[in-house]
């Protein structure tokens, strides 16, 4: 399975996870099992995340790093980062 085969099956199971979310929501589940049902799909989205990540590491700033481009690279990861949730 290719990396971009590998992500959209990910996102796909991870829409799975956001309706099976809304359908409780809906029919008024238990509060703690939609919250456990919720926090699912944040650490399926983190893995996502940290998927898409290693590839851009791997290929994307690779490629600005041998070509010279270290400021470009750095401030594109750093953005990344400054928009994390604290």
């Amino acid at each position: 399975m290719t990396h971009h085969q590998d992500i959209l099956k990910r996102l796909k199971t991870i829409e799975g996870h956001i309706r099976k979310v809304r359908e409780m929501v809906e029919e008024d589940a238990y509060c703690v099992d939609v919250i456990h049902q919720s926090s699912a799909v944040q650490q399926a989205l983190h893995k996502v995340d940290e998927l898409l990540l290693d590839h851009h590491l791997r290929t994307c700033v690779a490629k600005h790093m041998k070509a010279g481009e270290i400021d470009k690279a750095t401030k594109e990861i750093l953005s990344i980062f400054k928009r994390q949730p604290k």
